[in-house]
């Protein structure tokens, strides 16, 4: 499926740090991150990656992408306010993070 670029340029990517990360308890796949944007704040985040970081305090600090103007969405009773982006499955799995740290919040183009 293709998009045009008016709509690619509707998705706001961003970089963000995460700050804590803690395993949703109950939940197998979900973690909770807390990811700070800069100036945009610190945001909630629940992601379905608990079972690639078995330790998830290992992601405090890490910077990776987010898209950051995606719409809230509920997920056992956490609101979710954005999505990130990784690749893979099983050994293959990775974020997509940045070469050099760089402020938190800033925009991808």
């Amino acid at each position: 499926m293709s998009i045009s670029y008016d709509e690619f340029e509707k998705v706001d990517i961003r970089i963000g740090t995460i700050v804590s990360a803690e395993k949703m308890e109950g939940a197998d796949k979900l973690l909770i991150l807390k990811v700070d944007f800069g100036d945009e704040g610190i945001r909630q985040i629940v992601s379905g990656i608990s079972q690639y970081f078995p330790e998830p305090h290992m992601l405090v600090g890490v910077q990776t992408t987010f898209v950051f103007n995606l719409e809230p969405r509920t997920l056992r009773g956490y609101e979710s306010n954005g999505m990130l982006f990784a690749h893979g499955e099983g050994d293959t799995f990775t974020l997509l993070v940045p070469q050099k740290k760089v402020p938190p919040g800033k925009p991808l183009h």
